[in-house]
């Protein structure tokens, strides 16, 4: 069972670890190849493996008008994370008075005094401290001072384009789902919990599950085959989503709208796991509710087909 931290007062059992830090958004392929460099190095020298990331991550932190730009969850981050053999994960609340944090102060009060990290695990592009000033060579001038080694694995690259958290955002905005999914190694998912909405699913025939989808980053507005977990429940539900603005219906804020084939449930309140299985078409304001209604059962028959 991993355990969770939300500072660096950690118990001893977690101390002379090897320590990953880094937003892991996502947790795809290229930071599934680091925790298996980081699994090698547990094996051998007998150590346990832990995570240092930061909530809200800094991007979004110093950016306030970047609302919609993770990924994944915190939660699904957790989970995902514990899925890699990691034994420890430190979400640290990222604000203003750790922002101010110097690089040499976090090197020597935090990964040295606190944590006694053994192996440091970072990208090469890794910076830190205030005003960012931190990066991996200082990192490396620092290592014999303070006993510890950093680990800076080759990014995994395919078809000449490092995997990356912001390659994986781009392909979901311009809907290329299937490409996201495959570098994510699953299908990308949001969870969220169902809202009272305004009833315009049900008055047309569809009834949807309205979902606030948070901070997620926006996928390409547009209609989706998805495959919903309920709570506490293990058996998949087939559905239709449309994610976007509504435009028949002159809507105003991004929403995320589930269909569910053949379920008569009541939802509200719940929360649902909506993983995007396929990019149908894109958004669409129709003359009338009719077309919508027709270009729905069009939409639907494709759904169901979806593997």
């Amino acid at each position: 069972m991993v355990k969770l931290y939300k500072n660096f007062n950690i118990q001893n059992i977690h101390k002379n670890s090897i320590i990953l830090i880094g937003n892991f958004d996502g947790v795809h392929l290229g930071h599934q190849k680091l925790f298996k460099v980081a699994n090698l190095y547990k094996k051998k020298h007998k150590v346990k493996i832990g995570v240092i990331n930061f909530d809200p991550m800094p991007k979004m932190y110093f950016n306030k008008s970047l609302k919609n730009f993770r990924i994944t969850s915190i939660n699904q981050k957790v989970n995902l994370l514990s899925k890699l053999k990691v034994d420890f994960i430190i979400t640290k609340k990222f604000n203003k008075i750790f922002s101010k944090t110097k690089s040499i102060n976090f090197i020597k009060e935090i990964l040295h005094k606190k944590l006694k990290s053994k192996f440091i695990f970072v990208s090469n592009n890794f910076r830190f401290g205030n005003k960012r000033e931190g990066n991996v060579n200082l990192l490396i001038k620092n290592e014999t001072k303070f006993n510890f080694k950093v680990v800076k694995p080759e990014p995994l690259i395919k078809q000449q384009k490092i995997i990356s958290s912001t390659l994986i955002r781009s392909l979901l905005e311009k809907g290329f789902l299937e490409k996201a999914n495959k570098l994510l190694d699953r299908n990308w998912t949001v969870d969220g919990k169902v809202l009272k909405g305004r009833q315009v699913g049900k008055k047309i025939g569809f009834p949807t599950c309205n979902l606030d989808i948070k901070d997620y980053v926006i996928a390409k507005p547009g209609v989706y085959a998805v495959r919903v977990l309920r709570p506490n429940n293990s058996k998949y539900l087939r559905g239709i989503a449309n994610l976007g603005y509504r435009p028949t219906f002159n809507q105003k804020k991004i929403l995320l709208e589930v269909h569910l084939f053949n379920y008569a449930g009541n939802l509200y309140n719940k929360l649902l796991s909506v993983e995007f299985l396929k990019f149908i078409r894109k958004e669409k304001k129709f003359k009338n509710v009719n077309q919508l209604k027709s270009q729905i059962k069009k939409d639907l028959n494709i759904a169901k087909k979806t593997k």
